[in-house]
């Protein structure tokens, strides 16, 4: 009975934490650009786009102070910024606010009726609608590769195009590479299993043979040793607060570098440098994580903000 009076009682710590926080029942931190004249601190800050005016906006994504809508555009154009807020981004107990409980509470919300109307989706008890990624699974497993997939309505399942060519006996793998020093994703579609690394890498990276276009965005990599440069998995099945990485080998094909690894729809490599690699803890070079370099339960689905990356600039 006292859990079921505290569960009551949220919908109306909601409102409070809405009230005091100065929002609506309608739109949710970080939902808007807002103004400076709803917060007093950013008077007191210069936009970080231009550096010359006192700055009247605050990107909820990133954090990023602008003064005006060409700064707000330059900002996301050079940061690959979408401007919208994470939602799930990790926030530290001495830090959780009411702002924090409100989000929280109101992604429950979506998530709850997201799975509502996907469970009245008449399409999702068909047999066909899963006959492809089934057999997608059965094949990965003999290549012990664990692979997962996202009910429908998921964006990550939206975009994966990956498919088994049963003639060829051969994965095409939908592919995406992040930069996180420079801020940029690239996908890659049809991906051969059997294609080496390090040829896949050398479009972006190599300073001879790489696109021009994506060799000026990618500079600080291209004029980076090649030893420097590694591409890295997220684990799978870890702790938010102990997140911890797979280095792959580029001398290696794609399916042996998966072989043993959690995918989640499809592969993401973090492509960093060895130097401004801090706080990404790889397996087997931390003493610590001696004993969990045996783990099959791993890699794959990264973000950026996990991990303390330099920035290009």
């Amino acid at each position: 009975m006292e859990v079921e009076a505290k569960v009551a009682s949220l919908p109306a710590a909601v409102e409070a934490a809405a009230s005091r926080s100065g929002l609506g029942a309608e739109g949710g931190p970080g939902s808007t650009v807002q103004p400076a004249h709803s917060r007093g601190k950013l008077s007191l800050q210069r936009c970080e786009s231009c550096g010359g005016e006192e700055a009247k906006y605050r990107c909820p994504r990133c954090l990023k102070y602008s003064c005006s809508l060409p700064c707000v555009k330059k900002h996301k154009v050079a940061l690959n910024c979408n401007g919208v807020r994470e939602k799930t981004a990790f926030v530290s107990i001495n830090e959780f606010s009411d702002l924090n409980l409100l989000s929280d509470y109101r992604f429950l919300e979506d998530v709850g009726r997201l799975a509502d109307s996907a469970a009245r989706d008449v399409s999702l008890h068909r047999r066909t609608a899963n006959k492809s990624i089934n057999v997608l699974k059965s094949r990965a497993r003999k290549y012990n590769i664990h692979l997962k997939t996202l009910p429908i309505g998921f964006s990550k399942r939206r975009e994966n195009t990956t498919f088994f060519n049963i003639r060829e006996q051969k994965f095409y793998w939908h592919l995406k590479l992040v930069f996180p020093h420079c801020h940029a994703e690239y996908t890659i579609r049809r991906v051969p299993d059997d294609k080496m690394l390090g040829e896949i890498l050398k479009h972006y990276v190599d300073p001879v043979e790489s696109d021009p276009v994506i060799r000026q965005r990618l500079k600080i990599y291209t004029m980076s040793p090649e030893s420097d440069v590694q591409i890295l998995m997220k684990v799978e099945n870890r702790q938010h607060n102990s997140v911890r990485y797979n280095q792959l080998d580029t001398s290696k094909s794609l399916l042996d570098n998966l072989k043993d690894k959690v995918i989640i729809e499809y592969p993401t490599l973090l492509v960093v440098l060895k130097k401004f690699r801090n706080g990404m803890v790889v397996l087997g070079q931390d003493a610590s994580d001696s004993s969990e370099g045996s783990d099959s339960d791993s890699s794959s689905l990264s973000s950026l903000e996990e991990g303390e990356i330099r920035d290009c600039s």
